[in-house]
């Protein structure tokens, strides 16, 4: 690849975006609904047996802390994508403010991030449908696999149609799952109470010491990947200076709360112990405990919600990462494609879904989720770097409409705790993510070293 044909300068970029702009067609409920429904599914309908069994009921603290490591980081990226409300989120904060390598490891790692992520949700899919149907007593008549791979397709295909149609679609998921939500935690609440005569389980708050409510926090942050995730398709944001801070962190406020009380309510009627056995299927008999097989039913119809929705909005954000790196020439020219009739990068859109059909094909799945969680984490902390450094150089140009409170002491605590809870992760899942950003670096060495961007601070 010569030269001439790698250099992009800040006029070639423009003229390219005059050409093909993604529309702004996503309201503040639908960027509600990318990042609540991004993040709701493990937090709820994986972790609470896992987490009890590590903590005790002292986990809901756990799930506290993780809370406000996620706004540590959310508040930052408010004041980003404020000031750089284009598709790309975190690849596009650290390519301007970091440079251009590092740009292209985060986003060549937050694509394959929310790949992984993806195939993982969609398998968990079709287990909660097989589940569900047995339940039911019926049979199922499709594999596991087969349900994930048609589920692929469709939301692939679904975003392909248009944007408002995703966002229309997580809207709706969203909308089901807070409501059956609501009613297992109103009647769990009640419960709880006393209201319905049921005796509690009486416990100590820390059965196993401060401690483990930190390294609980670890392996549950996996819970907050998912409001970053609004940042990522803020090209099509209405109002971006208004609808993305409060979508970025109304999603984690409202997602904390509900992980808070899940987990209180799980460990009162049922006790940390047996929660810990039933690992994660927990959720699931918590409800039964409170309605019986009705009960059961509706947190399996839940939990199919939960893995759909975050499906959907992975599978979108996954989409714009590898469009932004197009539209920077960091990866092929053609990934920006845009279709004729609906307005969407459905090239990008296919390098999302394929890999995700293929994944779900290779099976063992669940190494990649955690791999998925570590590359986001380095996103995270230096999206928070990225912050520290625009305001100190103070760029013309940089003008956001939402200040991050706290500065420097918040942007420095998020890319502090983003960056330590990588060393509590699997000794196998640090290889993999590391591999991967060093395949990244490679990548840009060999492809698109030449290519130069209009950095914010320089």
């Amino acid at each position: 690849m010569s030269d001439d044909s790698t250099v992009s300068d800040a006029s070639n970029a423009g003229s390219r975006r005059q050409e093909g702009e993604l529309e702004r067609t996503l309201g503040l409920t639908q960027a509600l609904a990318i990042g609540t429904g991004t993040m709701v599914g493990a937090g709820i309908f994986v972790f609470p047996g896992l987490a009890a069994g590590e903590a005790g009921p002292a986990a809901m603290l756990s799930f506290a802390i993780g809370a406000v490591i996620a706004l540590l980081v959310a508040l930052p990226t408010s004041e980003l994508a404020t000031a750089m409300p284009e598709s790309g989120g975190g690849y596009y904060f650290v390519s301007r403010a970091l440079g251009t390598l590092l740009g292209c490891m985060v986003g060549l790692g937050q694509w394959l991030g929310l790949v992984f992520a993806s195939a993982f949700y969609l398998m968990g899919f079709g287990y909660y449908l097989e589940d569900l149907v047995r339940e039911l007593g019926l049979a199922m008549p499709v594999p596991v696999v087969g349900i994930a791979l048609g589920g692929a397709l469709l939301l692939t295909g679904v975003s392909i149609t248009g944007t408002e149609n995703t966002g229309d679609l997580q809207n709706w998921i969203v909308g089901s799952l807070l409501a059956v939500l609501g009613g297992f935690l109103g009647h769990g609440g009640l419960d709880v109470l006393g209201v319905f005569g049921r005796e509690q389980v009486p416990e100590a708050f820390f059965p196993y010491g401060a401690f483990p409510v930190l390294t609980t926090a670890a392996l549950i942050f996996t819970s907050y990947l998912g409001f970053v995730q609004i940042a990522t398709v803020a090209g099509e944001i209405k109002n971006p200076p208004r609808n993305l801070p409060r979508s970025m962190i109304g999603s984690v406020l409202l997602v904390g709360l509900l992980y808070v009380v899940t987990i209180f309510i799980g460990t009162s009627l049922l006790g940390s112990e047996r929660l810990a056995t039933l690992g994660e299927t927990a959720i699931v008999n918590v409800g039964r405990a409170i309605a019986g097989t009705f009960g059961a039913a509706a947190l399996l119809g839940g939990g199919l919600l939960a893995t759909l929705s975050s499906a959907n909005a992975s599978i979108l954000s996954a989409s714009r990462s590898i469009y932004a790196l197009s539209r920077d020439d960091l990866v092929p020219q053609y990934v920006e494609t845009l279709n004729r009739r609906y307005r969407t990068p459905h090239v990008a859109l296919l390098l999302a879904g394929g890999p995700i059909m293929g994944l779900i094909l290779y099976g063992r799945v669940e190494i990649l989720a955690e791999v998925a969680s570590l590359l986001h984490l380095f996103m995270y902390g230096l999206i928070c770097v990225a912050l520290l450094v625009l305001r100190r150089a103070d760029p013309e140009g940089y003008a956001p409409s939402f200040r991050c409170p706290g500065h420097p002491v918040v942007p420095a605590l998020g890319a502090l705790a983003s960056f330590g809870l990588i060393g509590f992760m699997n000794p196998l899942s640090i290889g993999l993510g590391g591999g991967i950003l060093l395949a990244a670096g490679i990548w840009y060495l060999i492809y698109a070293r030449t290519v130069t961007l209009s950095e914010l601070s320089s």
